[in-house]
């Protein structure tokens, strides 16, 4: 005979399961420091620059 299975304390596995897969993401997205985001986003704004420089027509509307 199989096991026998509490179907509460399954579902509150796979939510509490859930919660910590939900709470890494927030920590990989929302926790940094602010010269981490500046940082990030100076150098993405460099990037787009330099990609700017790069463009061989002159973007006039037709």
């Amino acid at each position: 005979m199989g096991d026998l299975v509490n179907l509460k304390q399954v579902k509150k596995r796979i939510a509490r399961e859930d919660a910590a897969k939900q709470s890494e993401t927030n920590r990989a997205r929302f926790g940094r420091t602010k010269n981490e985001r500046s940082r990030d986003e100076l150098q993405e704004k460099r990037a787009s620059d330099v990609l700017d420089q790069h463009h061989l027509d002159d973007r006039t509307p037709a």
